[in-house]
Formats: C-alpha cells, sequence, structure tokens
C-alpha cells in the first residue's frame, strides 16, 4: 500500500493524546473500525503502522471527504443510526475517541459496537476531574477548561460524564472492562490505576478497553 499523504503522515505522528494511547491498545494485523475518525489520522496510522484493515465513519462530510482523498477507507456517517448496517463479529476493535459524550445514544452506540467488534476501546473527556467540579462550584457555570474548551451554548457534548459514570454503565450493560486508565492533558498518565475514585478527581481523560462478558 502506497504511503499516505505527507500532511496525514505528519498528523500521525502528531495525533492526538487518547488517539496514541489508544494506538498501542490495537493488536498488528487486526479488523479496525474507527467510528468518528475525522481525517483519518489514526486509521492511516493503524494501516501503516500495524498493518491494519482500517476503517472509518464520520459525521462530518468536510474531514470524511479530506480522508477519502488522501486514500483511506471512511465513509460519512452518524454512529447513532448507522452501526446497526454492520454484521455481527466484523471487527476486532471498535473505537470511538471522545465521541460518546456528543452521541445521541450512548449506550446504544456501546451496544453496537461490542456486536460487530470482539473489543470495543473508548475514550473521552472527564466529567469529573477536579477543576471541572471546582469551576461549577465557584462560579456556578458551565466550566470552559482546555478539555471542555466551548461554552455550553456551542458545544456538541450532551452526554458528559465521569469514569466512575462510565464504570457503572459498564457494570449495568455486563461489559469487561480489560484494560483502563486516566491521564491528563500533558500526557501524564495519572498514577491512580487501582483507585477509580482518585482517577475520576484527577483524570482529564480517560480510555477503557471493553469486551462482552
Amino acid at each position: 500500500m502506497p504511503d499516505a499523504p505527507a500532511d496525514i503522515r505528519y498528523v500521525a505522528k502528531n495525533m492526538r493524546l487518547d488517539l496514541r494511547l489508544i494506538a498501542e491498545m490495537v493488536a498488528p494485523g487486526t479488523r479496525v473500525l474507527d467510528i468518528g475518525c475525522g481525517d483519518g489520522a489514526l486509521i492511516a496510522h493503524l494501516t501503516r503502522e500495524k498493518g491494519a484493515d482500517a476503517r472509518g465513519i464520520e459525521i462530518d462530510m468536510a474531514e470524511a471527504t479530506r480522508a477519502v482523498a488522501a486514500g483511506l477507507a471512511v465513509i460519512h456517517g452518524d454512529a447513532d443510526s448507522d452501526l446497526a448496517h454492520y454484521p455481527d463479529g466484523a471487527f476486532d476493535y471498535v473505537i470511538l475517541s471522545r465521541t460518546l459524550q456528543a452521541v445521541e445514544r450512548p449506550r446504544e452506540v456501546l451496544r453496537q459496537m461490542l456486536r460487530i467488534g470482539r473489543h470495543a476501546i473508548v475514550s473521552f473527556p472527564n466529567f469529573g476531574h477536579w477543576q471541572m467540579r471546582w469551576r461549577l462550584l465557584a462560579t456556578g457555570r458551565m466550566p470552559d477548561t482546555e478539555t471542555w474548551s466551548r461554552p455550553w451554548y456551542e458545544t456538541p457534548n450532551i452526554h458528559p460524564c465521569t469514569i466512575a459514570d462510565f464504570f457503572a454503565l459498564c457494570a449495568m450493560d455486563g461489559y469487561v472492562v480489560e484494560q483502563w486508565l486516566a491521564v491528563d492533558e500533558r500526557g501524564l498518565k495519572a498514577p491512580w490505576k487501582r483507585s477509580i475514585r482518585l482517577a475520576n478527581l484527577f483524570g482529564q481523560q480517560a480510555l477503557f478497553l471493553l469486551r462482552r462478558a
């Protein structure tokens, strides 16, 4: 397969923190679907570096068009409605990066992810971080931080959740958490691996690797 265009190669090397950590979770040579893949930087990286059969779905037509123009297998689609069209077990990994809080039916999206994939990898900004709590308490207004960087009336985020919330949802729906971690925006992994409570307080982002029970 030919190399991706220079702009995609550059983006892959400088991918968002959560995308770099997600890439570490994906085994070589596997089938991957990236939901909300943007311009396809993660897909290009997994294809080139891990020999993955990586595909994507993106709701933003401009981003999907850019990915297709770069030679990537990306289609325009909506996670809330289009995952139902994929057959059971079509992928080894289904990825949802920083998108869970923006879908209309997050619980159904997770169910579909673990129907069509053997594993699901989910990343999301943690609404339980101490800065969020403090700013809400101190100002009485929706927080505006480096991670949650848009005002409430412009944000696409309609279902913000915390790390503790996500653990509770996995337990309720019977998903096995194979791996999880909390990190800050500088890329430092939180040292609270054994404490969900502390990770929920100090982790700015969370990543989960899931499978069905």
